[in-house]
C-alpha cells in the first residue's frame, strides 16, 4: 500500500500538539481538503471519525482512532466509498523547551482505477503541506 512518513519540529508543547491532531472536527478550519469530520463513539482512548475530503474527487470514509495521550494517535480504516484502505498515525516526542518532534505516517489505497503510483504521488506531495498546516495550528496558541 502506498505510504509516506515525515517528521517536523513544532514549537509547541506535546500536549498542545496532541490536542490539535485529535481535534478532528476542527480539521476543516486549517486543512482545505477536509470538507467535514464527525466524531462518533468517543470514549477514553479513542473514537471513530467520518470524513469527507476533496482529493481528486470528493471521498467519504470512516476511521477508527486509538489515542495514547499525549504521545501517540493511530488510525485504521473502517469503510469508504472510493477508498480501499487508510492507516497511519502520529508519534509525538517532547524535546523540552516547549518543542515537539512530530512524526506523521500514512498509508492509503484508493479504488482499483487509481494506480498506486498516483496515490503515492498524492500522499508525498500533500504530506509536507499537511504537516505545515498542523505546525501552524499548534504554534498559533
Amino acid at each position: 500500500m502506498p505510504g509516506a512518513s515525515r517528521t517536523i519540529v513544532i514549537n509547541a508543547p506535546v500536549e498542545k500538539v496532541f490536542s490539535v491532531v485529535t481535534d478532528f472536527e476542527k480539521y476543516k478550519e486549517f486543512l482545505p481538503e477536509v470538507k467535514s469530520a464527525r466524531v462518533r463513539n468517543r470514549a477514553a482512548g479513542g473514537c471513530e471519525v467520518d470524513f469527507e475530503v476533496e482529493v481528486i474527487k470528493s471521498i467519504k470514509y470512516s476511521i477508527k482512532v486509538k489515542e495514547s495521550a499525549p504521545n501517540r494517535m493511530e488510525w485504521s480504516f473502517i469503510s469508504g466509498d472510493f477508498m480501499k484502505d487508510n492507516a497511519g498515525g502520529w508519534v509525538l516526542e517532547d524535546m523540552g523547551g516547549g518543542q515537539t518532534r512530530a512524526t506523521y505516517t500514512v498509508e492509503m489505497k484508493l479504488g482499483a482505477l487509481v494506480p498506486g503510483a498516483v496515490v503515492k504521488g498524492l500522499v508525498e506531495t500533500s504530506l509536507p503541506k499537511t504537516l505545515e498546516s498542523f505546525k501552524n495550528r499548534a504554534e498559533r496558541g
